[in-house]
């Protein structure tokens, strides 16, 4: 369905009024410093052996928080959702991943297309509600969202991305990096860099064999946390000589659990959950849940859906309802959810199809291809020493019954955990007597659950992208913007409905978020661009400088 003003502009036209009653409002800049593939390896988490000063620091300052889960144990279905505030299987972004980037080392399906996921039209990434706002956004350095981001969702996303970039140094910002030194690549790729921990010392988890290989792996990783640990320092230190320390919320997480075997891309615990502190600068105590106190635990669930409507939250900003996380934090604050929801689906080359509830205790599974086995021969990985020698080891007998958990050919339908208990999810209590009510309340909340956001993985994926693109070879292409003007206003439109409009009125400036009537003064130029989420970008629109 077309139409000539496109829902998003309906919504920022509506949103931009309610915002304009806030802009004499302060508001607090907001930092996220990630990281990629780390489980929480941090000292305020326990862990004594990885030194980690600057994030300790951070928790110390701020508030720790405990059970906190990413949408799935992979990192762009997370980046997904992440982004658009919405469940990545709800959406179309749930296959990781669905680019085709050239040099790539991850494998696909035989015959695969790659695509940008065409998500449903009233869903954006949630950075331009806060540019329509007023806020100065970007991106260091790392997208991969699952679909080509509009001109339109970031002031800047590139290496050089920083909010000292901006023009007027009163405008907040909101700034990401992405420190990728953690990411499972840089356990091979850093192998010749010294350890800052020795392999002796890191504890082997019962599901790999303890030997040197092993050893070696955890321990390269565990040192690349600490060489993370000094970057998101240097990061912190700019905030504080800048004078924004007081006035910045500092988030600080990781994109899923630990880039190893059999914990990146499971949605068991320890490739979900994640560590993540918030540090609410002293000029925002207010939106802090214990008001002036530091080094606070919180024990809330919380799921990577509720970052968007959180941070929305705490700028002042409406959140749209279609978003289907739930604030934590700011006006928009919502009572404490009481489950979280991870989904698993192909990864690179291997299609599977697991969806997970999780309270605070219990964890179920929900296994929709159970004749396929829990291990899947992923290429990129097999580049990890470890694996190549757990597979050896597999093929000598040399693993244990817990070690061998991983190879089992076929998966149960259902599987319940009690992940206190079990921490490392060894023992299915689907057929325990004692968990029966447990077992069927969990049922339940994910059967709602599913029905509520929806699944695109009950359709297979080429029949999911052919229905996008119409049955054509190539993506929809977004329609040029319409540009009008009367007596000097000027107005922009697109026919494609879900687009987000970008103008400026300098071709070297960076694209605006279009939420109204625009002021062209005299020898203006106006160029106008417009971008549906998973259709190509349109032709650039222009307007003669006016006379």
């Amino acid at each position: 369905m077309k139409t000539r003003t496109s829902f998003f502009l309906f919504f920022f036209v509506c949103a931009t009024i309610l915002q304009a009653q806030q802009t004499k409002k302060p508001r607090p800049n907001i930092l996220w410093i990630t990281c990629e593939d780390m489980s929480s390896h941090l000292g305020s988490y326990g862990n004594t052996l990885v030194k980690t000063p600057n994030l300790d620091e951070l928790a110390a300052q701020g508030t720790r928080y405990k059970y906190v889960f990413a949408t799935a144990g992979v990192c762009a279905p997370s980046r997904s959702a992440i982004i658009t505030g919405m469940y990545q299987q709800s959406i179309g972004t749930q296959h990781m991943r669905t680019p085709l980037f050239p040099g790539s080392k991850d494998a696909y399906p035989p015959g695969y297309v790659g695509y940008s996921a065409v998500v449903p039209a009233n869903v954006k990434c949630f950075p331009e509600y806060l540019r329509a706002a007023g806020y100065y956004c970007t991106n260091n350095v790392k997208e991969d969202y699952q679909f080509e981001a509009p001109p339109t969702v970031w002031d800047e996303s590139s290496k050089n991305a920083h909010w000292r970039n901006r023009k007027e140094s009163s405008q907040p910002f909101f700034s990401i990096f992405n420190l990728m030194v953690t990411h499972e690549s840089q356990v091979w790729m850093r192998a010749k860099e010294p350890l800052l921990v020795d392999p002796k010392d890191v504890t082997v988890p019962p599901y790999y064999p303890d030997v040197p290989a092993v050893r070696q792996d955890i321990a390269r990783h565990l040192s690349n946390v600490m060489v993370m640990d000094q970057q998101a320092g240097e990061i912190l230190k700019q905030l504080k000589e800048d004078g924004f320390e007081d006035n910045t919320i500092v988030f600080f997480f990781s994109d899923h659990g630990d880039g190893l075997p059999f914990v990146k891309r499971e949605i068991y615990d320890r490739g979900i959950r994640v560590p993540m502190i918030i540090r609410f600068g002293k000029n925002w105590n207010s939106l802090n849940p214990s008001p002036g106190k530091q080094g606070i635990v919180d024990e809330q669930l919380i799921s990577f859906v509720d970052l968007a409507p959180t941070v929305l939250s705490i700028a002042g900003c409406e959140v749209p309802k279609h978003l289907q996380g739930q604030a934590f934090l700011g006006q928009a604050k919502s009572q404490p959810r009481k489950y979280i929801f991870a989904a698993r689906d192909r990864m690179d080359s291997e299609y599977d199809r697991v969806r997970a509830i999780r309270d605070k205790q219990f964890l179920y599974l929900r296994n929709y291809m159970p004749d396929k086995p829990y291990y899947q021969k992923i290429a990129y990985r097999l580049q990890q020493p470890m694996m190549r020698v757990i597979l050896k080891m597999k093929e000598e007998g040399k693993l244990n019954d817990q070690q061998m958990l991983w190879f089992r050919d076929q998966k149960p339908d259902e599987e319940l955990y009690d992940c206190e208990a079990d921490p490392f999810q060894f023992n299915n209590l689907v057929d325990d007597p004692k968990y029966k009510s447990k077992l069927g309340e969990l049922r339940k909340a994910y059967a709602r659950w599913i029905s509520k956001t929806g699944d695109m993985s009950e359709i297979d994926e080429p029949a999911m992208v052919k229905k996008w693109w119409s049955g054509k070879p190539e993506p929809p292409v977004t329609d040029k913007p319409t540009i009008t003007m009367q007596n000097g206003v000027v107005a922009l439109s697109t026919a494609t409905l879900g687009s987000s409009i970008g103008y400026k009125f300098k071709w070297n400036d960076d694209w605006k978020v279009y939420t109204g009537a625009l002021k062209a003064n005299a020898g203006d130029t106006l160029y106008a661009i417009a971008q549906r989420i998973g259709y190509q970008r349109s032709e650039i629109s222009s307007l003669p400088p006016v006379k």
